[in-house]
């Protein structure tokens, strides 16, 4: 999980600078289930909501039919996302729960988000939705992710292949037979 460095949310123009995923997986993903929502690529999808216990972060709006979801990370089980969300957080904070809960109210009105805590579109240095619009057609049109023993792998659209990504901090990435960071341990 991408962890923000403290002040980004409160200023403006670095919270705008943020690359898409991480700017719509760090307090705009309202804004991104809003603007999915108004032109959906797909039927039957509809808008949850992660809220934790009180006291604790991670609030998180994304999409779903039901077995499909869409966030900052693109499509997915929703299933997968609940559990890698669940477990993110409660990794950095004892005793994190939460409960999912239907949006019943409009995810591009600044009342309505401003009621929960959440900051609406009008409150950005910006217009979001545009570019909430340009990222969700971007991954509707993406090639899927495939996962390799263990691997995961993205598509190179340069030369036409898979290829591996390790992530830095990733314990499950560094602790596969063979790679060249298990070597060096």
């Amino acid at each position: 999980m991408y962890v923000l460095k403290h002040g980004i949310k409160r200023n403006p123009e670095r919270r705008w600078a943020l690359p898409d995923r991480i700017f719509f997986g760090h307090g705009a993903c309202a804004i991104l289930a809003g603007t999915f929502l108004k032109h959906p690529p797909l039927e039957g999808f509809y808008g949850e909501r992660i809220i934790p216990d009180e006291g604790f972060s991670g609030n998180h709006i994304y999409v779903t039919n039901g077995l499909i979801a869409f966030d900052y990370h693109g499509y997915c089980a929703r299933e997968r996302l609940l559990e890698h969300h669940e477990r993110s957080w409660a990794s950095r904070n004892a005793g994190w729960h939460c409960m999912i809960a239907k949006v019943d109210f409009d995810l591009l009105d600044k009342t309505e988000l401003n009621r929960r805590k959440m900051l609406g579109p009008d409150q950005y240095l910006q217009d979001p939705i545009p570019r909430a619009r340009g990222f969700s057609s971007e991954e509707t049109t993406r090639k899927p992710r495939q996962e390799r023993s263990g691997l995961q792998r993205r598509w190179r659209p340069t030369t036409g292949r898979l290829f591996p990504i390790r992530h830095r901090r990733c314990a499950a990435c560094w602790s596969i037979p063979g790679s060249a960071a298990a070597r060096l341990r």
